[in-house]
């Protein structure tokens, strides 16, 4: 006799498999990422489809299979609508989707990835939400999501000799870990200089509420140098072999 279980969980991920077939990656509240296969949904007549489409909140009930889960259930909590009807919000909600897809591998429940996931997805989805802030809302979730798995970069001392860092002669160096001194960065040749107010969004980014965080205000100037370091990080990161 099949367990059904029951949890809440957010559509990353679709794959037609077969002719009526797909496989959904579905992050959830009580089992963490997994992988749940929805058998004949791609049928007009089937009752699952209109809770299971990319970034809808669903309570979704599945069995477990010799190879698979199997979806059995499927109640639509949320659509999002709101962020479904922006481009740009989407693209942002796709990118958010695969980092948490190519940096979980494991099906490893955590509350706080779940939470952060949803906040990503109630900012994107709220109307009164400024376009130009979206960036904010990835590196927020970028950043927190790494923190939750262990990766968060030294941002206050020398992440090699542990000394107090002069604010004019840092540098950020994902190998180390984080900030490195300039004696340190002569020796290694590891690293690139960092503007301290880079410095100071990624700790107001990494250690206040998303209330707070969203005040950021990010100037044009430091568009570029957030993200060079954002896409340094995480490519040092993938390269890891004990991302979970």
């Amino acid at each position: 006799m099949f367990i059904h279980y029951r949890t809440q969980g957010i559509i990353l991920r679709k794959v037609d498999r077969g002719e009526y077939d797909q496989l959904f990656t579905v992050y959830t509240k009580e089992f963490g990422k997994i992988d749940v296969l929805g058998k004949g949904i791609r049928k007009i007549s089937s009752k699952l489809r209109s809770g299971m489409e990319i970034f809808y909140l669903a309570e979704i009930e599945f069995i477990q299979g010799k190879t698979y889960k199997t979806l059995t259930d499927a109640i639509l909590i949320d659509k999002f609508k709101n962020l479904r009807k922006s481009l740009p919000k989407l693209n942002v909600a796709h990118k958010v989707s695969g980092l948490l897809d190519n940096l979980i591998y494991s099906q490893e429940q955590e509350e706080k990835i779940w939470d952060l996931l949803l906040q990503a997805l109630e900012n994107l989805n709220s109307a009164a939400f400024k376009t130009k802030n979206l960036r904010l809302v990835y590196y927020y979730f970028f950043w927190n999501l790494i923190l939750e798995l262990g990766y968060s970069p030294e941002l206050y001392g020398c992440a090699i000799c542990r000394k107090n860092l002069e604010p004019k002669k840092i540098y950020f160096s994902q190998k180390e870990g984080g900030l490195i001194c300039q004696d340190c960065f002569l020796k290694t040749k590891s690293g690139k200089d960092i503007n301290p107010e880079i410095v100071k969004i990624l700790r107001i980014i990494l250690e206040k509420s998303w209330p707070t965080a969203s005040r950021i205000k990010i100037e044009k100037e430091h568009l570029k140098p957030l993200n060079i370091i954002y896409k340094d990080y995480l490519s040092f990161i993938l390269e890891r072999d004990n991302v979970i």
